[in-house]
């Protein structure tokens, strides 16, 4: 069995939102703050990830600014907005209700 975790359905918006919350991040830059945060627990395939970057952008969850990425390509940088910050706290208060109802589940006698 891997060590790595398949997503659920739902938490890679707020997974993208938890990373660019730490600082601005190009596309490539989301996957790896997720895979380094989550202690390469946590894989997002880039044909997840840039739809969902795009989709966080249109609903102004986040915004993106073109700049140059270390490697000295250009790159799209992207930033949580306010809505960004208010929709990271409510999906982090629903998913930690929805962790506890399955940790009692799951340890019921």
């Amino acid at each position: 069995m891997s060590d790595t975790t398949e997503l659920l359905q739902g938490t890679l918006d707020l997974l993208i939102l938890k990373a660019v919350s730490l600082g601005p991040l190009h596309g490539y830059g989301v996957l790896l703050r997720i895979q380094q945060i989550s202690q390469d627990r946590l894989q997002i395939q880039q044909g997840s990830l840039y739809p969902a970057l795009y989709r966080l952008e249109r609903q102004k969850l986040i915004a993106a600014e073109w700049g140059t990425s270390d490697e000295g390509r250009r790159a799209k940088f992207y930033t949580i907005t306010r809505a960004g910050v208010a929709q990271l706290a409510t999906e982090e208060t629903e998913w930690r209700r929805f962790a506890l109802a399955i940790e009692l589940v799951l340890t019921s006698g």
